[in-house]
């Protein structure tokens, strides 16, 4: 996607939504409140089957659509269209693993078509951290004569009050554990949430703490175990998907710092200079580096995305990392350069570079962190040197 694709036609079915996520997107960061109206609109639109596969009753969207829409949305709203790409991933990683028990597939497919069925992987732990650097989760599911009993924390769990399911991320209780998804239907009894989300970023995002306490769930809600190894096994396109749709979502608040920074250029006429300030070369030159910096994020992250939907298998097992750092990177530098030129205004809280400087710089959180990123590039460029 060019830096004119972000440009949305007033025929785009997406317009509209656009327009009603940007006009509710302050408040909802000025008061940390989940996006709930944005994602109901979204529902209404369809766009909880985004990814379906069109044989199932989706849209069927490759990861090319998917990361264009994120973009769009994410100028809008990021908050809200993180929440909204969770659920496309999860539709895509059931497609992908094609381990999911029918019937549990089939509970989730119901709700998405009717309008509901937001869905979150829900991974991360206290103690644990991310679980792309390695180890066991904390949280433990025990097989009884009822079903699976499922106790634990996640934190960082964006959409907490607003999903329909939680695909909890456990171990069994095994001597020899197996790992994997349990789903969880938000509200069984023994969950809660906590409200512990309190960001300087993406403070719409919802992300509290759940906690799980002796839940009980169906045995097939069991909906992909594996040895703790496998899930370092995985195909490339498998992280692409999140890695790519998530990094669309902070390319396109660049976009939105970069479209209010060209309206301010030229409105503003500063009373000593007498005409507006998109005239000076400085400007012009500033506005050019942010523009090559989201042109480069913008070719990559197509280029990447239109691979996946092709080729997947040509994918190296390194790609998807070394293009979310890129876009992450690219995204908070043109949003840092932009504040740079406005100055002190910018960081005034009521100021929408301010917004935008905060959210873009929680690119950088979602893992694989940068120095996992080019640790994996580093010794990918030295295996294939000594072949």
């Amino acid at each position: 996607m060019t830096a004119a694709a972000t440009r949305i036609d007033a025929t785009d079915p997406l317009a509209q939504l656009v327009v009603s996520f940007a006009a509710r997107a302050e408040e909802y960061d000025r008061r940390a409140r989940p996006p709930a109206e944005s994602l109901a609109e979204a529902a209404r639109s369809g766009l909880h089957t985004l990814t379906v596969p069109w044989t199932l009753g989706g849209q069927g969207a490759g990861l090319a659509r998917t990361v264009s829409i994120a973009r769009q949305l994410g100028a809008a709203d990021p908050a809200a269209t993180l929440i909204l790409a969770m659920t496309w991933i999860q539709h895509v990683h059931i497609a992908l693993t094609r381990r999911w028990p029918e019937q549990a597939h089939q509970e989730i497919l119901r709700d998405a078509l009717g309008g509901r069925g937001l869905i979150n992987a829900l991974r991360v732990e206290p103690e644990l951290g991310t679980v792309t650097r390695g180890g066991i989760p904390a949280t433990v599911a025990r097989l009884t004569d009822d079903g699976w009993r499922l106790t634990g924390r996640k934190i960082y769990s964006t959409g907490a009050s607003v999903l329909d399911w939680y695909n909890v991320f456990a171990r069994t209780g095994d001597d020899e554990p197996q790992v994997g998804y349990f789903l969880v239907r938000a509200g069984a009894p023994g969950t809660r949430i906590e409200e512990t989300w309190d960001h300087l970023g993406m403070r719409a995002s919802d992300s509290h703490d759940v906690v799980f306490d002796n839940v009980l769930i169906p045995r097939h809600h069991a909906v992909d175990l594996r040895p703790p190894d496998a899930w370092q096994q995985l195909p490339p396109a498998y992280s692409a998907w999140f890695l790519l749709t998530v990094s669309a979502i902070y390319l396109g608040i660049a976009d939105a710092a970069r479209d209010w920074l060209i309206g301010f250029l030229k409105s503003r006429v500063p009373t000593n200079l007498g005409r507006p300030l998109a005239t000076l070369e400085r400007m012009q030159m500033a506005l050019g580096e942010i523009d090559v910096l989201r042109h480069a994020a913008a070719t990559l992250l197509a280029a990447t995305a239109q691979k996946v939907d092709t080729a997947p298998a040509t994918l190296t097992p390194e790609e998807p990392g070394i293009v979310k750092h890129v876009v992450s990177e690219n995204a908070i530098d043109a949003v840092q350069k932009a504040v740079a030129l406005i100055g002190n205004p910018a960081l005034t809280r009521a100021h929408p570079l301010e917004r935008h400087l905060r959210d873009v710089l929680c690119a950088r959180v979602h893992a694989p962190q940068s120095d996992s990123v080019l640790k994996a590039a580093g010794i990918a460029a030295l295996a294939r040197s000594a072949e």
